[in-house]
């Protein structure tokens, strides 16, 4: 049997694609090009150690973890440091929720982008304590 290797990407629809990729370049540093306002991101460049992952999980359809958002998905990013990537939004002016939650699957954080996607930021565990 063939198996999918993993996600391959995010695509979305935007009202401005080329204001909404300035937004996450400026706002969380994805690595947008120019040329076609989209990113590539290399886990090996990213993460020598090989520990990164992604991660796909449908949620169910009543589900209220997205909100505010109305949308039917979100999209979660790996950061080194969350406390310092929630810093940088506020103080750039984004609409980042006050909660930020704490587990054994590291910690976790919240921003609302322009177009009313909520975005999750996730800090993993230190190597030590990430649950098997």
């Amino acid at each position: 049997m063939e198996k999918v290797m993993g996600i391959g990407g995010f695509f979305f629809k935007a009202t401005d694609k080329v204001a909404l990729a300035a937004w996450y370049r400026d706002n969380l540093g994805v690595p947008v090009d120019a040329s076609w306002h989209g990113a590539v991101f290399s886990w090996r460049d990213n993460n020598p150690a090989g520990d990164a992952h992604t991660v796909w999980s449908p949620f169910a359809s009543d589900t209220t973890y997205f909100e505010p958002s109305n949308k039917g998905f979100m999209v979660n990013f790996r950061v080194s440091d969350l406390d310092a990537m929630l810093a940088q939004l506020r103080a750039n002016g984004c609409e980042v929720d006050d909660k930020v939650e704490d587990s054994d699957f590291g910690k976790f954080g919240w921003v609302m982008d322009p177009e009313g996607n909520r975005v999750e930021l996730w800090q993993p565990p230190a190597a030590s304590s990430a649950p098997a």
